[in-house]
C-alpha cells in the first residue's frame, strides 16, 4: 500500500515538471514588467518572454499572450510588428536628484517638483544618493507607482562614507550602516591608508563599474578603533559632514593676532572697566559670548548693559578665519565635547570675556525701571572688565538664598527679567520649558548615569536679557526713523503654525482630555497653547504633549525677510549675542557697525544664501547632536539586556514603535514584525499602529512596558520588546 502511494507521488513529480511551475497572474506581471524595463529598447514575443521568466508550462505562456495584449492596451508597451512589442518608454526624459536607499526604495526627484518617481535597483545605473540625473521615465500602468531608470549621471556630489574596515588578505571592505547605501565598499589593499581591520575609517568612493556590485573606494581618513570614544564621535561628525579638527593654516592665522589691547582702541570707546560686571554660564563652558553689568542710576533706575564679545574686531570679513566659519556657520556641541565654529585662541581665550581680563564687547545698554520698562537703550563699542565668573548653579544660588558674591545686582536683575518674561507671556509668546537629557561621562567617554538639566531662574535671568538685546537690535535696523529706507539685514525668524498640522495637533490632544482653539489672531492661538503647556506640567503625558507641539510648530530660521518671531512673540528678532559660536551673529555685527557708520546697504541676494546655508548647518549640527546623545544612551544601556523598564510611546511609524523610558528618556524601537498577535496597519492621521482582525491600537503617548533586547551601536539604536 505504501509502496503504491509512492509510486503515485513520483509521477505527480515528473507530471509536473514537465508541465513547468505554475507562477501567479500577478507574479507573472510583475516578472513581464521586470524583462521589458531590464531591456527597455528590445522588442520581444511572448515566446522570449516566457523563456526569461522561466515559463515552460503551454497554458502560463498563452496567459503571456493575454497579458501582453492587455500591457499594449495600457500603453505600457507598443506593439511595433506582429506579435513584438518593446516597452513604450521612448522620448520621456527628465531631469533631477536621485535619493538612494539601502532598502532598495531608490527615488529620482523632479526638479520641476513634481512626483517622485521610483528607480528600482537594477535600473539606477550605480547613481548615488544627491546626484542630478537624467531619468528614462516609463509608461506609467493604472494603479502602479510612477517608475524610471537613470540614463545619464549628469552632477556627482562627493561621495564619501564612514563605516567599519574589514581586512583580510589582499583588499579590504568599508561595512557602513548609511541609509542611502545597501552594498558595503570595496578598498584595494594599496588604497588603505594604513587602516586595520576594525579601525573607523572615512572612504570616498573613486568608481563604481558598471558591472561590479560594489563600488569602488580608498581611504581618506582613519578616525580610530571602532568602539573607542573619540573615534565614535569623530565618527559621528564625519558622517553629517561636519569638521572634526581644525585646519592647521587657520590655527596658525589666530596665533598671530594680538591679544593687547591698545589705547587708541579703548579712547574709541565707552568704557565699562569700573562698572559691576559678571559672566553666568554652564560649569564647564570656555567660551563667554556674554556678560551684564548693573548699575543704579541717580533716578533710582537701573542702567543694565548686554555686553558681547566683539569678535569682528579680530576677524576680518573674507578672511582665512572668517571663510572657516562661513563653511562651519556654528560651533557644534557633542554629548563630551564642543566643535568650535571659531580657532580656540579666539573662542577661549582672546574673545572670551573671562574675569579680571579687559575685552572688547559690542553691547546694547538698557535704562529700566522697576517695572521692567525700558525708558532708554542705545547700541555702542565698549570695553568691559569682568569681576566674577559665575557656573549658573552659583548663581541659583544667590536667587535662593539672597546671599554672596554680587547679591544685589543678581537680585535686582531676577526680579527684573521675571516682569520682562511675564509681559512675553502676556503677548503671546509660547512657553516651551523643557529639560535636556546630560551624561555623566568617565575618563573615557562611557556614559555612567544620566541626569535631567531644567531650566532655572539663573537661566532664565540670563534668558530674557539676551531676547532683550537681540529683539533691541533687530527693532534698531529694522524700523528705519520717517524718511528713511530700511536696509538689508539678518533676523531670525519663525512662521505662523502650518493649519492643518495644529488640527491635527488639537485633535490629537483630545483623547487626554484637552482642548485647543486653532482659529482666531496668532495671540489667541498661542496663549491657549500656553494654557495647554501648564496643565499637562507634571502629568505623565507632559513631555509628549510638549513634543507633538513643537512637531506642529514650524522651525525657525535665518533671513533677510522679517516675518516675525511666531514662538516668542517678537515682530522683529535676530541673533546678536553669541558671535563665538554662531556666524550669523558675527553678520549682525557688521551689519550693525556698517549701518551706525552711515554705510549703504549691503546686498540682500548675498546675505539672503548666507542665511539659508546658516539655517542648513545649524539643522546638521543639531542632527549630530542628537546622533551622539543617541549613542551614548545606546551605550549607556548595552550592560541592560533582558532587563524591564516602563515607558510611554513616543513615536509611532509604518516600522514599529519607538519607546521613552520613564527613567532615564533613552528611546528604543519595537519593530513592527515583532508585534505578532495581529497584522498591524499604520494610521498616521492619528499616531498609532491598528491591528487588522482584533482592532487593538498601539497610540502615541500610551504607557508601555519593554524588555531590553538589543543595543546595536553601529546603528545607534535600541531594540525592545513588549512585556
Amino acid at each position: 500500500m505504501t509502496k503504491n502511494k509512492s509510486g503515485k507521488k513520483n509521477d505527480k513529480v515528473k507530471k509536473d515538471n514537465r508541465k513547468g511551475k505554475r507562477m501567479k497572474k500577478e507574479a507573472m506581471i510583475h516578472a513581464i514588467i521586470s524583462a521589458f524595463q531590464s531591456s527597455p529598447k528590445e522588442p520581444f514575443n511572448y515566446k522570449q518572454i516566457s523563456k526569461i521568466i522561466g515559463l515552460e508550462n503551454q497554458v502560463q505562456r498563452l496567459q503571456v499572450v493575454d497579458i501582453l495584449y492587455d500591457l499594449a492596451a495600457e500603453d505600457f508597451i507598443t506593439e511595433i510588428d506582429h506579435g513584438r512589442y518593446r516597452l513604450n518608454n521612448l522620448g520621456t526624459i527628465a531631469i533631477g536628484t536621485f535619493a538612494r536607499r539601502s532598502n532598495g526604495k531608490n527615488s529620482f526627484i523632479p526638479e520641476d517638483g513634481g512626483t517622485p518617481v521610483f528607480v528600482a535597483e537594477r535600473n539606477s545605473g550605480h547613481a548615488m544618493d544627491g546626484d542630478k540625473v537624467k531619468v528614462q521615465l516609463f509608461a506609467k500602468r493604472k494603479g502602479a507607482e510612477p517608475e524610471g531608470e537613470v540614463v545619464e549621471v549628469l552632477e556627482t556630489k562627493e561621495r564619501t562614507f564612514v563605516g567599519k574596515l574589514q581586512v583580510s588578505g589582499s583588499f579590504a571592505f568599508l561595512i557602513t550602516e548609511n541609509k542611502t547605501l545597501a552594498n558595503d565598499i570595496f578598498i584595494p589593499k594599496e588604497k588603505l591608508k594604513g587602516g586595520k581591520n576594525g579601525d573607523k575609517a572615512i572612504v570616498r568612493i573613486v568608481e563604481w563599474p558598471e558591472n561590479a556590485k560594489n563600488p569602488l573606494g580608498e581611504v581618506v581618513d582613519i578616525l580610530g578603533v571602532a568602539g573607542q570614544n573619540t573615534a565614535e564621535m569623530h565618527a559621528i561628525l564625519a558622517e553629517f559632514g561636519l569638521p572634526y579638527k581644525y585646519p592647521e593654516s587657520v590655527k596658525k592665522a589666530a596665533d598671530k593676532i594680538p591679544d593687547v589691547i591698545s589705547p587708541e582702541e579703548i579712547a574709541q570707546r565707552e568704557d565699562y572697566r569700573k562698572v559691576l560686571t559678571f559672566t553666568i554660564d554652564p560649569k564647564d563652558a570656555k567660551d563667554f559670548d556674554d556678560a551684564l553689568s548693573a548699575q543704579r542710576l541717580e533716578n533710582g533706575n537701573w542702567e543694565v548693559g548686554v555686553h558681547i564679545a566683539d569678535v569682528t574686531h579680530y576677524v576680518k570679513q573674507d578672511g582665512i578665519i572668517d571663510k572657516e566659519a562661513v563653511s562651519r556657520a556654528t560651533s557644534v556641541y557633542l554629548v563630551d565635547r564642543t566643535i568650535p565654529m571659531l580657532p580656540e585662541r579666539l573662542c577661549n581665550q582672546i574673545c572670551s570675556l573671562r574675569p579680571d581680563e579687559e575685552k572688547l564687547c559690542f553691547s546694547a545698554i538698557f535704562e529700566l525701571n522697576e517695572d521692567a520698562e525700558v525708558k532708554n537703550s542705545r547700541i555702542r563699542r565698549t570695553v568691559i572688565k569682568s569681576d566674577r565668573r559665575f557656573a549658573y548653579e552659583e548663581a541659583q544660588q544667590v536667587i535662593e538664598t539672597g546671599e554672596g558674591d554680587c547679591k544685589e545686582a543678581i537680585l535686582v536683575l531676577n526680579a527684573l527679567a521675571k516682569k520682562l518674561r511675564e509681559k512675553r507671556f502676556k503677548n503671546g509668546a509660547i512657553n516651551f520649558d523643557r529639560y535636556e537629557v546630560k551624561f555623566e561621562i568617565d575618563e573615557y567617554g562611557k556614559p555612567i548615569s544620566v541626569y535631567f538639566k531644567e531650566s532655572k531662574e539663573a537661566n532664565k535671568l540670563i534668558e530674557e536679557f539676551m531676547l532683550l538685546a537681540n529683539r533691541t537690535v533687530a527693532e534698531f535696523i529694522g524700523r528705519p526713523p520717517k524718511g528713511k529706507t530700511k536696509k538689508t539685514f539678518v533676523y531670525r525668524i519663525h512662521e505662523l503654525p502650518d493649519p492643518n498640522k495644529m488640527e491635527n495637533f488639537a485633535s490629537f490632544i483630545r483623547r487626554f482630555g484637552y482642548k485647543l482653539k486653532t482659529e482666531g489672531n496668532k495671540g489667541e492661538v498661542s496663549k491657549g497653547i500656553n494654557s495647554l503647556l501648564d496643565s499637562v506640567q507634571g502629568k505623565p503625558e507632559e513631555n509628549l504633549i510638549e513634543t507633538v507641539a513643537i512637531r506642529a510648530m514650524q522651525k525657525a530660521k535665518y533671513s533677510t525677510d522679517n516675518v516675525g518671531h511666531y514662538g516668542l512673540a517678537f515682530d522683529y528678532y535676530t541673533h546678536f549675542t553669541s558671535p563665538i559660536r554662531r556666524y550669523p551673529d558675527m553678520m549682525v555685527h557688521r551689519l550693525l557697525e556698517r549701518y551706525m557708520e552711515g554705510g549703504r546697504s549691503v546686498a540682500k541676494n548675498k546675505y539672503e544664501e548666507l542665511c539659508e546655508h546658516c539655517s542648513e548647518m545649524e539643522q546638521v549640527a543639531a542632527n549630530a547632536e542628537r546622533a551622539s546623545i543617541k549613542y551614548k544612551q545606546v551605550e549607556f544601556m548595552s550592560d541592560k539586556l533582558g532587563m524591564v523598564f516602563d515607558g510611554v510611546i513616543s513615536g509611532v511609524t509604518e516600522w514599529g514603535l519607538y519607546v521613552e523610558l520613564n527613567e532615564n528618556k533613552c528611546e528604543g524601537l519595537v519593530p513592527i514584525r515583532d508585534l505578532d498577535d495581529d497584522y498591524y496597519e499604520f494610521d498616521e492621521k492619528n499616531y498609532c499602529l491598528i491591528g487588522r482582525r482584533k482592532k487593538r491600537q498601539y497610540r502615541l503617548g500610551d504607557p508601555i512596558t519593554i524588555k531590553v533586547a538589543q543595543a546595536n551601536l553601529e546603528r545607534k539604536q535600541l531594540d525592545f520588546q513588549l512585556v
